[in-house]
């Protein structure tokens, strides 16, 4: 069937390659611009707001894509659309999702499920992957660390494995945050009862993103805050492999 071109635009940072950190493969990924949530540890704070994307129409970036298939095709891979929130501009992302589906690439989400509810079902269907970052399982920290409910997160994560959609679950360590053992426990429990969950990859912070807080003027709260050990994020990773977890 003969894709019919379409004027959808929308906002958008950049794109880039990438291997193993954005789902199977060697990926194409792009960066849509705009995020409800302000996390602590964002490492992209120049993708927060939409004004600060430049304009771009999906048979644009479609384009683009097409430059790099035999490639990421060729590596295993496909297309993850990341951002900022890709589900702040959910026609946007879903266009470009179904594009690549009709183009026979592996498509994966990169989201927060914050703004889940704006997901439609033929989005998700669209979505060969879903990497789900679910930022704590204490309410109260995750208000802090992101300025967001929990909610939402977890409402997306149990319709994501009705619907049978796979599940990438990433948790960033952060020491003093997101490594207490009883909340880490609790939210291993939580993802072991989802059946479409692959794995759960555990991102140690990191302070890599403090330049962008300098260059916009804005203030970069946790710059001093220390980054995990080593046996720290082991011992993490093992409190989800004890609920019968792969984690990484």
């Amino acid at each position: 069937m003969r894709t019919v071109p379409t004027a959808t635009t929308g906002r958008i940072h950049s794109w880039d390659l990438s291997t193993g950190v954005d789902g199977p493969g060697t990926r194409f990924v792009l960066f849509v611009n705009g995020c409800p949530l302000r996390c602590l540890y964002c490492a992209n704070p120049d993708t927060w707001h939409l004004r600060d994307g430049r304009e771009a129409t999906v048979d644009e970036v479609m384009a683009e894509i097409e430059k790099f298939r035999a490639f990421i095709t060729t590596a295993g891979g496909g297309v993850t659309v990341t951002g900022g929130e890709p589900l702040l501009q959910s026609a946007f992302t879903g266009e470009i999702l179904r594009r690549c589906k009709e183009a026979g690439l592996h498509t994966a989400l990169d989201t927060s499920g914050f703004l889940g509810a704006r997901a439609t079902d033929q989005l998700l269907a669209d979505t060969d992957l879903v990497l789900l970052d679910i930022k704590s399982f204490d309410v109260t920290t995750y208000r802090k660390l992101t300025g967001g409910e929990l909610a939402p997160t977890l409402n997306f994560a149990t319709r994501l494995d009705r619907l049978g959609v796979p599940m990438w679950i990433r948790y960033v360590l952060v020491p003093g945050w997101t490594d207490d053992a009883e909340s880490v426990d609790a939210l291993a429990d939580f993802v072991a009862g989802l059946d479409t969950v692959d794995r759960v990859d555990v991102l140690p912070f990191h302070r890599l993103g403090a330049a962008k807080y300098e260059a916009l003027g804005v203030p970069f709260r946790l710059r001093d805050n220390p980054v995990p050990a080593p046996e720290l994020t082991e011992r993490v990773r093992d409190q989800f492999r004890a609920h019968g977890l792969s984690a990484y």
